[in-house]
């Protein structure tokens, strides 16, 4: 699927700001990369993004004894994309010799890279599983499970971390040198503490830190809405390349407009409102096929309301399709809904998207899907 050209020129020659990232075993040619989110990035999402030009994506986080018992569930969330290129499954666990079995099991299944997670801040897994970013406080058990998982699988192994459990604890550069003596190949850090979950400004000057106490890629994250955010990101970070969360709800052209910026300075323009129409009933096929027709309806409302928030109506329309009780019934409502506005020509700017972006920033999920 084509998207809109770029309309501007870099005024002089550019720098790119990213290269290939050879990892031993997996290249990353551009490394713009999407985030695992839950109940986000399933495999519509994924290969919507990847079809759009994104240069990498990673699974969901998929929780290593599910994994270990082969839930049919959790093997389909580490279904590969298969459009080529390094494929990453996320895992999440705090025991060691479970979280090895889960990697064994991951590149069984098809994955180039498997990625273990210490940042996610949700209170199930970060207390009640003492797994996600709770591993941060405690460096002794969190380098046993690198080096487990590391020895585990021929594949290379990322690690994705946070600042630190919380501001007193701001241990990131020290649990990037335990990951290059465990032998990762990567960190990639979200420039928040767990204290913080999703409130406050990604920091990510901080992320600068890690980058010089370690001589593995960084990728940097948290707050990455669009293009020009990726390159303050880059520049204030030193970071090797990014990675993109909320920014991209309704949006899974955005690795690839990063991408595109970072190479070539080009800003590129936003899709054409038919564009949008066509990326949206294309990903609602993709998740009723995927998930089944009545999970599909359901999971799919999220999505439906990310990708026209700051249209004209759109508050109406989430409330019509959130309301909807049928497959039928919800397409009849999304044409309904977007026929007039391509017929209109309305335009998609950039500052549509900085409104979505910005509900992104502050942890707004419920205004975007209401």
């Amino acid at each position: 699927m084509s998207m809109a050209t770029p309309h501007r020129q870099p005024e002089q020659a550019h720098k790119p700001l990213i290269a290939p990232i050879d990892l031993g075993g997996a290249r990353i040619e551009a490394p713009v990369i999407l985030a695992p989110m839950s109940g986000v990035t399933d495999l519509p999402f994924r290969r919507m993004a990847r079809g759009l030009g994104a240069p990498m994506v990673v699974s969901e986080m998929i929780a290593s004894a599910a994994m270990v018992r082969e839930n049919r569930t959790t093997l389909k969330m580490a279904e590969i994309d298969g459009f080529g290129g390094p494929a990453s499954v996320q895992l999440a666990g705090c025991d060691p010799q479970v979280m090895a079995e889960a990697a064994r099991v991951a590149v069984d299944k098809g994955a180039a890279i498997v990625d273990i997670n210490f940042g996610c801040p949700v209170k199930k897994v970060a207390v009640g599983q003492s797994a996600g970013s709770a591993l941060m406080k405690d460096e002794v058990h969190a380098a046993r499970i690198l080096e487990a998982t590391v020895k585990a699988v021929s594949v290379p192994v990322t690690l994705k971390m946070r600042m630190g459990w919380d501001h007193n604890s701001l241990n990131a550069p020290n649990l990037a040198r335990i990951a290059e003596e465990c032998g990762i190949r990567m960190v990639t850090v979200h420039g928040r503490t767990r204290q913080m979950f999703y409130t406050g400004v990604a920091d990510w000057a901080f992320v600068a830190g890690v980058k010089a106490a370690t001589k593995l890629p960084v990728i940097v994250n948290g707050d990455i809405l669009g293009p020009e955010d990726a390159a303050e990101a880059l520049r204030l970070s030193n970071a090797d390349g990014v990675m993109i969360g909320r920014g991209a709800y309704g949006r899974p052209w955005l690795m690839r407009q990063v991408a595109e910026y970072l190479l070539t300075g080009v800003l590129p323009d936003e899709p054409s409102i038919a564009e949008q129409y066509a990326t949206l009933m294309a990903h609602y096929g993709a998740m009723l096929e995927h998930h089944g027709r009545d999970p599909g309806l359901r999971l799919a409302r999220k999505h439906v309301a990310w990708y026209s928030k700051g249209l004209p109506g759109s508050a109406e329309f989430r409330v019509k399709i959130n309301h909807a009780d049928t497959v039928e019934q919800a397409i009849d409502t999304i044409r309904a809904f977007y026929e007039p506005l391509v017929e209109a020509g309305v335009e998609a700017t950039r500052e549509r998207y900085s409104e979505a972006g910005r509900a992104a920033r502050s942890g707004d999920d419920e205004a975007l899907a209401a």
